[in-house]
């Protein structure tokens, strides 16, 4: 922190109490931006200040400090400090929220103040920092010599995951890091120092290295078995995976640093393997927009998720999501999904009961994160009660004869009586949103609540009640009894009758037009009055803290039911999207064939509506590889992504866009489509896709499905289709892969691979040339093409029709040409290409001639170095030219 030299600690007697204090706890908090609260305000001075005032455009004051110059300071009011965390947090800065500890009327001297939390850009809480249908992720990842450890955690769920990445540990962590979205990832310092690594880190989220001492295995296994209170890690399954114990225990110590150990909703340590779930990697979730769109225009309506996302809560939307980005690899796990989407499915008096009741509950998951983080207010307690009032009704509306996932989360909703009771009685209908104004505890609950609360609500009464006596006992008729926040209670009397206030009256306040008077009555009753609603606030929030505390305990409850209740939602929203878009159930076996009849893709249908052509789509052992050929526009890609998103929306559990689908269960999807560039790493279009198609080739097994799109564009022609074609031959082989395979390509050349290699099947999209232009069938039927319609899609671009007449006629020639003649290629565009190539081999034999004849006859004795090196700079540029 900046300073000048007279604020520095050698000078620090000469500052304010209240700056002094300041400076202490910024010294604490080195890192962070100090939001220090004084009153309504948070407050930040010196160099804080200057940043602050810079990144959230608010103005740089200053204030008196006790030193010759004033202390740089600005600040943000406590009400509205969510959205300034926001832009900061967003920003990549951390915040230390420093809270007065102590009431200012309580104190004597300055108040007691202290940093509650620190919120940084993984670790933010507060609701409108969060989406509501996703969670808020921060990881801690562990870069060791055999493998990566990557640790996960959502604060405001209390979700905690861990996994070890050993195959390829670097490309799998990249793909993990991709699923999870993370808003922050700490790391160890050997994992910073590959600067390369760690900007690429950085490129995906806020990333900063963390106290090595942290990820020290001893260190970090003590700290989860201290957190989770038990004798080792085995029950949880990561016993032997050190990398990742040293990230889980480096971001739980993370994590209490930052949180003050609010993590009491962080009640367990969850394995993850990727070999549980169908792999996709970064470019498949991308180019299959599972989650977010290519364009981000486009919003959330056009991506799998946002076409799937039927829920009812937060919770549900958010399972959802992860059951996309994870989808299983289980059979027995996706048939139990599957029958449970096929009963709600199939029973829409059930599926409305559910979604009914679901409308009722609340973020269940996120309210038990706000007790533990004491930021839990009795409008949440509200919230939690009416939830837990509709889970009865959930568990009632799934009494029928069920599949046994259904019947396994009926038994895990927990309606909580006891709990929904409790807040029923203690809780006001209409409480403030803070938890220090009162307000906030119902009649009935408590008696000496009742008892303050009756003294206050009395006082008008009593007031009254004063006022008539004391107008009959003075003869004073506009005499009156008002209050104000600095005099307290007080008898108004007019100037004009001051001839008659009896001496008993004591003056307090003499205005223009009145004098103001307190009475010995008048002033115990102020002391009563007053004293109960103090008394009455006091005392309900000892109450509330102590309910809070109180749920503390049966966190795990909540999150139990929270679970179930997300399941549940996430099975009936799948339920709902197959009963509207007209999905079907697919069949997962363990052979190899794919059989989808009619299939459509889930997005491209619903913008077409009814437009969108359907396919069949049939893959096995014996036809492994699909060669497309067709024009640009025709539907090539549309068609090999639909029969990726019918497999993976197969293995989330979801029915799929197909009259019928049988699909084989499959451990990774991988995509090579579209045309994209890495400017930032240097990598060209083509490098990109020479890139993905390496990764594809070494990764993909016999259980995998490949989708490739126009291999080889990029370089020339030849070595585009040379590459194609090995590319395919390496995919066929079912030794050295034999994935199923779709293939599209405008190298009509390998549509010879059918019947030269086993497993090749050729497949052609239909298209009509009408006229000068082309329509396009959609139609996928067997078959190659001769033939690509590129100047007609060219015309449909809108290419000037001078150019699209050009191009017909180099067409003609080159169609009529036999291009293995040489003499017939040589003149086909009008114009002899082997004399106009030999005229310039002559041209450059000339100019080499002469440039060694230069340098020959240089006198280079006579040279003075000057010229020498003019002469030189010369032939060099000569040189250049020639090469």
């Amino acid at each position: 922190m900046k300073t000048s030299d007279s604020a520095k600690p050698g000078a620090s007697g000469r500052l304010t109490p209240m700056m002094q204090q300041y400076l202490s706890t910024k010294e604490e908090n080195p890192d962070c931006l100090l939001f220090f609260r004084l009153g309504d305000f948070y407050e930040l001075f010196f160099d804080d200040a200057i940043t602050a005032s810079r990144e959230l455009e608010i103005t740089l004051t200053g204030r008196d400090c006790g030193l010759p110059e004033r202390a740089p300071m600005c600040g943000v009011p406590q009400k509205a400090v969510t959205g300034y965390l926001n832009q900061l947090i967003q920003k990549g800065y951390k915040v230390a929220i420093c809270e007065q500890l102590t009431d200012p009327k309580d104190s004597e001297g300055i108040v007691e103040r202290g940093v509650v939390r620190i919120v940084t850009p993984g670790t933010a809480v507060e609701e409108g920092l969060l989406d509501r249908d996703r969670n808020h992720y921060i990881v801690s990842i562990c870069h060791s010599e055999k493998a990566i450890g990557l640790a996960s955690a959502d604060v405001s769920t209390g979700a905690f995951t861990v996994m070890e990445l050993t195959e390829n540990p670097r490309v799998e962590l990249f793909d993990e890091l991709t699923r999870l979205a993370p808003s922050e990832m700490i790391v160890n310092g050997a994992l910073k120092e590959d600067a390369a690594f760690f900007e690429a880190l950085r490129r995906i989220a806020f990333a900063d290295s963390y106290a090595d001492w942290a990820f020290q295995l001893d260190t970090a296994r003590k700290n989860l078995e201290t957190h989770f209170a038990v004798a080792s890690l085995a029950s949880f399954g990561c016993e032997g995976m050190d990398a990742g114990v040293r990230a889980a225990g480096a971001l739980m110590a993370y994590l209490n640093e930052t949180q003050k150990n609010a993590l009491a909703h962080i009640g367990k340590l969850a394995v993850e393997t990727r070999s549980h779930s169908l792999m996709l990697d970064a470019v498949t979730r991308r180019n299959l927009e599972l989650t977010k769109p290519l364009n981000e225009g486009s919003g959330k309506r056009a991506t799998l998720f946002g076409l799937l996302n039927r829920t009812k809560t937060a919770m549900g939307a958010r399972m959802l999501r992860a059951w996309i980005d994870q989808p299983l690899f289980d059979k027995d796990a996706i048939d139990a999904r599957l029958d449970a989407v096929d009963a709600l499915f199939r029973d829409p008096i059930l599926t409305g009961s559910v979604q009914e009741s679901l409308q009722e509950v609340f973020d269940i998951e996120r309210l038990a994160g706000k007790i533990a983080y004491a930021s839990f207010n009795a409008r949440d307690a509200l919230a939690l009660k009416r939830s837990l009032a509709a889970l009865p009704a959930v568990r009632d509306a799934l009494q029928n004869d069920l599949p046994p996932m259904l019947c396994d989360l009926r038994g895990q909703i927990d309606p909580m009586e006891d709990i929904c009771d409790l807040l029923e009685r203690a809780i006001a209908l209409d409480p403030p949103a803070t938890i220090k104004e009162g307000g906030l505890i119902k009649s009935g609950y408590h008696e000496q609540v009742d008892a303050y609360r009756d003294a206050s609500n009395r006082a008008e009464e009593w007031l009254a009640a004063i006022e008539i006596r004391e107008r009959e006992a003075t003869g004073i008729k506009n005499l009156r009894i008002g209050f104000n926040k600095v005099f307290g209670y007080y008898i108004e009397v007019t100037k004009s009758n001051l001839d008659q206030v009896p001496f008993r009256f004591q003056r307090k306040q003499t205005l223009a037009n009145c004098e103001r008077f307190i009475t010995q009555e008048l002033k115990e009753l102020e002391s009563q009055i007053l004293g109960a609603q103090d008394k009455l606030v006091a005392l309900e929030y000892e109450l509330f803290v102590a309910l809070r505390d109180l749920l503390t305990g049966e966190i795990a409850r909540f999150q139990q039911t929270a679970s179930a209740i997300a399941q549940l939602d996430a099975l009936q929203s799948l339920a709902a999207s197959a009963a509207e878009y007209g999905y079907a159930r697919p069949v997962i076996h363990l052979g190899d064939a794919i059989e989808i009849a009619d299939g459509r893709h889930p997005i491209v249908e619903r913008m077409e509506k009814d437009r969108f052509v359907a396919n069949d789509s049939a893959l096995d052992d014996g036809h492994r590889l699909m060669i497309i050929t067709g024009p640009n526009m025709a539907g090539k890609s549309t068609y090999m992504r639909q029969v990726a998103l019918i497999a993976i929306m197969a293995q989330i559990g979801s029915f799929v866009p197909a009259t019928s689908a049988r699909l084989p269960l499959m451990d990774r999807v991988f995509t090579r489509v579209g045309a994209s560039d890495n400017l930032a790493g240097g990598q060209s279009t083509f490098m990109v896709e020479m890139t993905e198609t390496a990764h594809i080739l070494r990764n993909a097994t016999k259980r995998s499905l490949v989708l490739l799109d126009e291999i080889g564009r990029g370089t020339s022609t030849f070595d585009g289709l040379s590459i194609a074609w090995a590319v395919c031959e390496h995919i066929a082989d079912p030794v050295l892969c034999g994935a199923k395979t779709l293939f599209a390509t405008h190298y009509h050349e390998l549509s010879e691979l059918e019947g030269i290699l086993d497993g090749v099947v050729n497949y052609r999209i239909t298209a009509k040339e009408v006229g000068d232009g082309v329509v396009f069938l959609r139609k996928v039927v067997r078959g190659g093409t001769d033939k690509s319609f590129g100047i007609q899609v060219a015309r449909l671009a809108g290419l000037p029709q001078s150019v699209i007449d050009r191009a017909r006629e180099i067409l003609i020639r080159l169609e009529d040409a036999d291009l293995n003649h040489p003499k017939a290629s040589d003149t086909l565009l009008g114009f002899d290409l082997v004399a106009q190539a030999e005229h310039l081999e002559r041209n450059e034999n000339a100019r080499q001639s002469a440039l060694i004849r230069d340098v020959a006859n240089l006198e280079t004795d006579a040279m003075t170095p000057l010229e020498a090196l003019t002469v030189l700079t010369q032939l060099k540029t000569q040189a250049k030219e020639l090469l």
